[in-house]
């Protein structure tokens, strides 16, 4: 049976851009987003199968000035069940 579950992980700021990329090697993620202490969504991008590489750059760029900004920040991520 396939479909999708979500999960949050809480990281700091630090921690946001290795947790991001390890989540990208797993493979089975549909959408991450990135929320501050308060709530808010600072940040949300899809994933699609065989994005990877050159493609996914720029998004991890971002990533890191965000992390440089927020001292604790929580990312969902939606994941591909199968």
């Amino acid at each position: 049976m396939s479909g999708q579950f979500t999960e949050e992980i809480k990281v700091s700021g630090e921690q946001l851009l290795a947790k991001v990329k390890e989540l990208v090697r797993e493979g089975n993620i549909r959408r991450i987003t990135i929320i501050d202490r308060d709530g808010k969504v600072i940040m949300a991008f899809p994933l699609t199968i065989g994005v990877v590489g050159a493609l996914i750059a720029p998004t991890l760029a971002a990533i890191g000035a965000v992390a440089a900004l927020v001292t604790e920040c929580t990312v969902k991520v939606e994941r591909e069940q199968k």
